[in-house]
């Protein structure tokens, strides 16, 4: 397990805790059954909290005190809450993280208003921050405001591919998509907003940026690579489900343009198959073109310039050492 993996595991509970401290009982017993409570219990159904800390991470690693980046951080966690439960609605899908979308327990209407209140709270925290000066916050303000308008501009590429039946696209076209509605939110601006807390130049701030870009980048390349191959997520509900959903991945595009093969796998992804037979079959096809090498491969040179960059950029400290493990990290689950 690399350090940064321990990083996580060991602070992962103290983020959820704080969260919860955002959501309100409201002044109406109703509010709580039909908004807190599902909010509360979808974002207790937590991932491993890897943004808000790398944003903790960053304001150390330029001299600050990560005290002052918690609500901050938590800000971007509120988006990524947003950001899940409206994604799931675009998507129609059933489960996340091996529980019922909210939008399958509560009805649509309750979860995009649940989803609305989280990006209520993006900006809401940040102004509400006490430990703030009014500069610092108008500029972490902005980087939300950028991060939450490139996050939409990505799921737009990715959703209207999907309505039009889009599988004319280049790597290029995947890789401006994937820097959009992910890089943006899960890397860079955390890493940005944490370092401009942290009182960090201008040259630490990008070079933060351009790391978290990257890593954000490599992190969403493998997640698509682990949902058609991963091991662990064999055993879940949305095993596959990219293939399913007809998901414009890296590998998928990889595969299209060189596989002798692409006609059968664009029936494939076109009939948005569950049958596993048929799945095998398209991940076969991909594996056969090279696509999942490819996509390891470029997601490993991805976080390895990455990690020389920040060696350069930063004084060597303990919190700047947790990031260069986070790019060991996504190494390793290329591996």
């Amino acid at each position: 397990m690399t350090g940064f993996e321990l990083y996580l595991k060991r602070n992962a509970r103290t983020v959820d805790e704080y969260l919860a401290t955002f959501f309100s009982d409201g002044v109406h017993e109703d509010m709580r059954r039909y908004l807190y409570d599902p909010l509360r219990a979808f974002s207790d159904n937590a991932g491993k909290r890897h943004r808000p800390l790398i944003c903790l991470l960053a304001c150390e690693a330029v001299g600050g005190d990560p005290a002052k980046a918690w609500p901050a951080a938590a800000a971007i966690e509120h988006f990524h809450t947003a950001a899940l439960i409206h994604d799931d609605i675009e998507d129609s899908s059933l489960t996340r993280r091996d529980e019922p979308c909210m939008h399958v327990t509560e009805g649509v209407g309750l979860a995009i208003n649940a989803g609305d209140l989280a990006l209520a709270l993006v900006c809401g925290t940040v102004v509400d921050d006490p430990g703030l000066d009014d500069s610092t916050k108008l500029r972490v303000l902005s980087e939300l405001v950028s991060m939450t308008t490139r996050t939409i501009e990505g799921q737009a590429l990715d959703i209207g591919w999907a309505r039009d039946d889009r599988f004319d696209l280049s790597v290029d076209d995947y890789l401006v998509m994937a820097n959009h509605k992910t890089a943006f939110y899960s890397g860079g601006v955390p890493l940005a907003v944490g370092a401009i807390v942290g009182g960090g130049t201008d040259e630490q701030i990008d070079a933060l940026r351009r790391f978290g870009m990257a890593a954000g980048l490599a992190f969403q390349i493998q997640d698509d690579v682990l949902n058609l191959i991963g091991t662990k997520e064999a055993t879940k509900k949305d095993f596959r489900s990219d293939l399913t959903e007809g998901k414009r991945t890296l590998v998928a595009i990889h595969a299209l343009q060189h596989s002798p093969h692409r006609s059968r796998l664009l029936e494939l992804l076109s009939s948005r198959t569950t049958d596993l037979g048929r799945l095998d079959e398209a991940v076969g096809i991909m594996r056969e073109a090279g696509s999942v090498d490819y996509a390891n491969d470029y997601a490993r040179s991805l976080v390895l310039d990455a990690k020389r960059a920040l060696e350069d950029a930063l004084p060597r400290s303990k919190a700047r050492d947790l990031l260069l493990s986070m790019a060991d990290f996504f190494i390793k689950r290329a591996s």
